[in-house]
């Protein structure tokens, strides 16, 4: 089984990035915005809710890590519903970090980089919700997280699949066409998952009980370039930021967002419609 490209070049080809990180994704502009991100909040939580809904009836975890816990929402449900357990919840981002902090939950919130993440006592529960899509190697990766769980302990991830979508292959066509296609012919998105069935090998080494499934979400946005307006919470934030010129960057996103308008056009009562697949998978450690 081959490793897993972190991304494909807009450009077109593979790059690896095998630190985890986008070139013009740190330090540049945008940085992770909370508030762009919420903008959908209902629409990006109902897949974490739903893997929620499938983690073992019987776990009654005392270690909980949230790996990419954004703005701290799902951390703090994991907390009241097991309000024993030491909860942690680590993301990358200061911005969604203050947020998070900002709800009343007793979790220990930390900054940091799943890449580099290892637990200092065995978790019983991790849950990785649209976060380990951004990183390389996913077999390597599902075998670290597995060594960080205790005998019996659960991992929840949930990843877009969103290499494949119409909206990703835009980005990627309109990104290698305009003038700005020299500053983004090294910028790294998303790359495509490990197939379920590549993902089951992988876990089969150490875990029962493996739950893989996929679902495509049909989710109505409403609002002007709603797709456009979507993608500028996750998918657009490396190539926005590989964008210092503010005038190429504003002259990118008009152009997208008509491909885009073209591609998924509102509906007469305005709502514009996009399928959205995800994969998800739960694994206990033997």
């Amino acid at each position: 089984m081959e490793p897993e490209v972190l991304s494909s070049s807009l450009r077109g080809g593979t790059i690896s990035h095998p630190e985890g990180a986008f070139p013009g994704m740190t330090d540049a502009p945008p940085v992770w915005d909370p508030q762009q991100y919420s903008r959908f909040e209902a629409e990006r939580d109902r897949a974490a809710l739903d893997l929620l809904l499938r983690l073992p009836g019987d776990l009654d975890p005392r270690e909980i890590w949230d790996l990419g816990c954004g703005a701290g929402q799902h951390a703090a449900l994991l907390k009241r519903r097991h309000p024993a357990a030491v909860v942690h919840g680590l993301d990358s981002s200061v911005d969604m970090l203050a947020r998070a902090r900002a709800l009343t939950a007793d979790i220990d919130w930390r900054q940091g980089d799943i890449a580099d993440w290892r637990p200092e006592v065995p978790a019983d529960l991790i849950l990785a919700n649209a976060s380990l899509h951004w990183l390389p190697d996913h077999p390597a990766l599902f075998r670290r997280l597995a060594a960080g769980l205790a005998s019996g302990g659960v991992m929840a991830i949930q990843m877009p699949m969103a290499h494949e979508t119409r909206h990703h292959t835009l980005m990627r066509a309109v990104a290698a066409e305009g003038r700005w296609a020299d500053a983004l012919s090294e910028v790294g998105t998303i790359a495509p998952l490990l197939t379920p069935e590549a993902c089951f090998d992988v876990l089969a080494e150490c875990c029962e009980e493996i739950d893989i499934w996929a679902t495509t979400y049909l989710h109505a946005l409403t609002g002007a370039d709603a797709v456009l307006e979507w993608m500028k919470g996750t998918a657009l934030r490396p190539v926005l930021g590989a964008l210092d010129d503010p005038a190429m960057r504003a002259a990118f996103l008009s152009a997208l967002g008509a491909r885009l308008r073209e591609a998924f056009p509102p509906r007469l009562d305005g709502v514009t419609l996009l399928p959205f697949p995800r994969l998800f998978l739960t694994a206990r450690r033997r």
